[in-house]
């Protein structure tokens, strides 16, 4: 059966994504609270500052102190904020588009496994899909949560969500011509 390998790869590749998910609440989560905590501190101490007038113990505080402290809740609020773009790349990105492409192959080889239809249409859609996914959540996985420049690149493209669209619409289409509802053996 053809659409077999997009089943295999649809769980598999759904196992390599959904594995994200641990790895942002283990790996990113706890220095995300960290360093907002850092920030949430810093920014407090600022408020306090500017509230007390820039005097401490009844002391006007000195322009290197008062500087001291605005740099120590910037670079807070950068760190942070640096944390939470990672978290929210991974999130957006590669999990959540991997799990729906690795679903998405799940779905199309399964249906691949009901259509009276050529076979080379049906191997061309079954790679299709495949490619598809490799092509743009394979593609996020490697730019960003291996930091590969190089896979970003070719991102530009736009080669991943045009074969994964055109797998659709080709399934579409091949659903229309060939679908018999029951399971068709590719002889």
């Amino acid at each position: 059966m053809i659409g077999k390998k997009n089943i295999v790869f649809g769980f598999l590749f759904l196992v390599l994504t959904a594995a994200l998910g641990p790895y942002m609440i283990k790996g990113v989560f706890p220095d995300l609270q960290k360093a907002g905590a850092a920030k949430q501190q810093s920014m407090a101490e600022l408020q306090l500052m500017a509230s007390n007038e820039f005097e401490e113990n009844l002391e006007p505080l000195s322009a290197d102190a008062i500087a001291k402290r605005n740099t120590r809740a910037m670079l807070a609020l950068n760190g942070h904020l640096q944390l939470e773009g990672v978290l929210n790349g991974i999130k957006g990105g590669p999990h959540a588009h991997g799990n729906l492409e690795a679903l998405l192959n799940v779905a199309a080889g399964v249906v691949l496994c009901f259509l009276a239809i050529g076979k080379g249409f049906k191997q061309l859609i079954s790679w299709i899909f495949i490619l598809g996914a490799i092509l743009h959540s394979g593609v996020l996985y490697l730019g960003i949560v291996f930091n590969q420049a190089w896979a970003m690149k070719l991102l530009g493209f736009g080669v991943g969500p045009i074969l994964i669209l055109l797998g659709l619409l080709l399934i579409g289409i091949a659903t229309a011509i060939g679908f018999r509802g029951e399971i068709v053996r590719d002889g």
